[in-house]
């Protein structure tokens, strides 16, 4: 069985994770429409995979040889897709990166469930090899995570010469949320949030950091803590400047040792037997797993949304870090209960 699915946006992962997913899974999707703010790049892709270039999403929503829709760059239309695919009744992969506020986050989230299609958001980092890998070892040789620090550093993009599905820092920070819960495996109770932006040096530049605790309930001042940060401050022709000493995407010290993750495929462990070097490139490919789990969901006859509560939790969290920093205090997150 075929799903024939529209594009809805073709951000900056079209090249390496998109298009050689669908590529490769053509016995599972056909693309029969397509449409992107940039007209002309709407035509290539369309020319590429023998399908129709449409003028709107709302109309490609509407076509009835469309079943799902992958929506792959918010754009100027941000969450608008996934209203209309609900409105038409189409299940919905989501890879634009949710940023939102809590309350449009809730009204997608009530607008899904009274759909009832099937809803998946994209989380590349939780599929990644190198993070699949660093869970089998925390069930074995390291043990649960007690620190972690995940940062991220995005360049002062020149507008003149930036792509229009650039990513913001929230959408960013929502991701990281998410890597480090699923690392964890538990609920964050409590959140702390800095912020800082330089407004007259540049709308783009801003940094924001949290710090995440992950607590049991019958010792609320124990559990792993995360450290979260992701910052728009070097400008992109300064090239040496962005590459220099990039940081590795998330470190976690665990009971018996530490690892270094490099996302997609590169992890570095220690435990007391020493250095351990792991190269994952041989694995499957993170685009073809998330397509390939969306297919799942599709053809099941149960619905699955719970990737949609939680890219929703994550968006709430990062936005009580928010919250945080404007009023001075740690926000206890299990308290004010975002679902």
């Amino acid at each position: 069985m075929k799903i024939r699915v529209g594009l809805v946006g073709l951000g900056d992962a079209w090249e390496k994770r998109h298009r050689p997913a669908l590529r490769a899974l053509g016995d599972r999707f056909e693309v029969r429409a397509v449409y992107d703010q940039v007209r002309h790049r709407a035509d290539l892709v369309a020319h590429e995979f023998d399908a129709a270039s449409v003028d709107g999403f709302r109309s490609l929503t509407q076509r009835e040889d469309v079943d799902a829709i992958l929506i792959l760059a918010s754009q100027w239309f941000a969450s608008l897709p996934i209203l209309a695919a609900c409105r038409s009744g189409k299940a919905v992969y989501f890879g634009a990166g949710l940023d939102l506020d809590a309350r449009a986050a809730e009204r997608i989230k009530r607008r899904v469930a009274e759909a009832g299609i099937a809803f998946m958001a994209e989380f590349p980092r939780r599929q990644a090899p190198a993070t699949l890998r660093l869970k089998e070892l925390i069930a074995t040789n390291l043990g649960q995570p007690r620190l972690l620090f995940c940062h991220r550093r995005l360049p002062i993009v020149d507008q003149v010469s930036a792509p229009l599905a650039k990513r913001s820092v929230t959408q960013e920070l929502v991701e990281q949320v998410d890597w480090c819960r699923y690392v964890v495996g538990k609920e964050a109770c409590w959140v702390t949030g800095v912020m800082y932006e330089d407004r007259e040096a540049s709308a783009q530049e801003d940094y924001q950091m949290m710090s995440l605790g992950f607590c049991d309930d019958d010792n609320p001042g124990a559990g792993p803590v995360a450290q979260i940060s992701c910052g728009r401050y070097i400008p992109q022709r300064w090239r040496e400047a962005v590459s220099y000493r990039p940081l590795a995407a998330l470190q976690v010290s665990c009971e018996r040792g530490i690892a270094f993750v490099d996302l997609p495929s590169s992890l570095i462990w220690f435990d007391e037997a020493g250095r351990h070097q792991e190269s994952l490139e041989s694995e499957r490919p993170v685009g073809e797993q998330l397509l390939t789990q969306f297919y799942r969901a599709v053809t099941s006859l149960v619905s699955k949304t719970c990737d949609l509560e939680d890219a929703y939790q994550a968006l709430w969290i990062t936005e009580q870090a928010r919250r945080s920093h404007q009023e001075g205090r740690r926000i206890p997150l299990r308290e004010d209960a975002g679902s």
